[in-house]
């Protein structure tokens, strides 16, 4: 699904298999065997790290039922749980600045391209109390 919407969908022919998967923990939405939305986070590395969340995604076929907000509060929810004192941070296409802020998180960089679509990085305070609303 990452394929189909990261590198077909957003005409974007970038290396999408990074060689980061066996490093992740990945977060999947399922229904029966279907995939419905995934993403994957990152355990923090050295005394200063972050968390991150990354390739959060959701099936082009189950768009519209909020899929996005769930997988991304679980995302949210398992750092906070596995990770309790580490920040967590993204990498978000600037679209959906919004939707991230919805859940607490908060740009730290200026926009800049990354494989020719707009992104910026974004934080997500360890003592955060951001909600999805």
């Amino acid at each position: 699904m990452r394929v189909d919407v990261f590198v077909v969908e957003q005409n974007c022919p970038y290396p999408e298999l990074d060689g980061k998967d066996g490093d992740a923990l990945h977060l999947r939405l399922m229904a029966g065997d279907e995939l419905l939305a995934a993403a994957r986070l990152f355990e923090p590395h050295g005394d200063k790290g972050v968390a991150k969340i990354g390739r959060v995604v959701v099936s082009p076929a189950q768009r519209g039922q909020r899929l996005g907000q769930a997988v991304m509060a679980e995302a949210v929810s398992a750092c906070e749980r596995l990770f309790p004192k580490s920040d967590i941070a993204l990498s978000a296409q600037s679209h959906l600045r919004r939707f991230y802020e919805s859940f607490g998180f908060v740009a730290t960089s200026d926009e800049y391209l990354e494989d020719g679509i707009p992104h910026i990085d974004m934080r997500r305070s360890a003592n955060s109390d951001g909600t999805a609303s």
